[in-house]
């Protein structure tokens, strides 16, 4: 039977230091011998000391973390693969401050981290297809919990005004693709799924009337919640709802909270331990696979927390 987990120990013993990590991490990249980065070309590239190379066509130097979520970060790359792990392996996810204390760095480092490795969690386009459970749900603080001055008056905890929207599209005995949308309009509906689930599928949706402007793209199965129907034959909604439990519990048991800038983020997260947390996947190919993503997933740290965005409108 094929071991699906290795211990703490076990990833340790595999990647002790930076070295190990990089050369690991090299094959990864590069299975067919060192590109360059910058031209894409391998012919004539120069190998220079500590994981530097020197590409003669386009003359420039790099290293294995350029161009990905890796570059100009001071973290040793063996604690990168760490990190990727714990996030990989924990079900409901890892706040930044557990992952400070785990990997020896500040909280702050902890948090850039991770937002860098949530980044790459969302880099799959792939669409979804045969039959598609899709169903919305609403992330955020109740009014109530609110400090008095951040209160909407009108809104004491019974409306979603003040909540994000995040829409679940779950592919029966396939992956799960989940978003935040500015609204639960018709439009915007039709725009989310018709851009992740293909032409001619088939979508399994409650009630909501928002997905009855589709009947002409897919074939529409919908069970009617208000009436206490959970199950009709083949239709349901169940398995995408499974995805809202795991992913609130996260949020709000580890993360407590997550804002509308990097809901998103948070959101790619839980979508990408439950699409390569399969028991078939071992660990390791959980990480290969974050890896592979890495790659062209660049995030400083002012793109992280908005700070581009106020010195571009100022």
């Amino acid at each position: 039977m094929k071991n699906t987990a290795i211990s703490t120990f076990k990833l340790f013993e595999m990647f002790p230091d930076q070295e190990t990590a990089r050369v690991y991490i090299e094959k990864r990249r590069w299975k067919d011998g060192v590109v360059c980065p910058f031209c894409q070309k391998k012919e004539n590239i120069t190998t220079r000391k500590d994981g530097y190379y020197r590409c003669n066509v386009c003359v420039e130097t790099f290293t294995v973390r350029t161009g990905t979520l890796f570059e100009r970060s001071h973290v040793p790359l063996h604690k990168w693969l760490y990190a990727m792990y714990l996030l990989v392996t924990a079900r409901k996810g890892i706040s930044s401050m557990q992952l400070a204390k785990e990997i020896g760095v500040t909280q702050k480092t902890a948090w850039f981290l991770l937002g860098r490795i949530r980044e790459a969690c969302g880099n799959d386009f792939s669409q979804l297809s045969g039959i598609v459970e899709i169903d919305e749900t609403y992330i955020g603080g109740l009014e109530k919990n609110k400090h008095a001055d951040k209160k909407i008056q009108h809104n004491q905890g019974k409306s979603t005004m003040t909540k994000t929207p995040v829409l679940g599209m779950r592919e029966r005995g396939g992956k799960t693709r989940a978003l935040p949308l500015t609204s639960v309009s018709s439009i915007t509906l039709a725009n989310a799924v018709t851009w992740n689930v293909k032409e001619g599928s088939t979508i399994n949706t409650d009630e909501n009337s928002g997905y009855d402007a589709m009947n002409h793209i897919y074939k529409h199965e919908s069970i009617n919640h208000s009436h206490k129907e959970y199950v009709r034959g083949n239709v349901t909604t169940n398995s995408i709802e499974s995805v809202w439990a795991v992913m609130k519990r996260g949020l709000n048991g580890v993360y407590h909270h997550a804002s509308r800038k990097h809901l998103g983020r948070y959101v790619n997260e839980f979508t990408f331990r439950l699409n390569d947390g399969k028991v078939e996947n071992t660990s390791m190919e959980r990480i290969d696979s974050l890896l592979q993503r890495s790659n062209g997933k660049r995030l400083t740290y002012d793109d992280l927390t908005g700070n581009n965005e106020e010195k571009e409108a100022s």
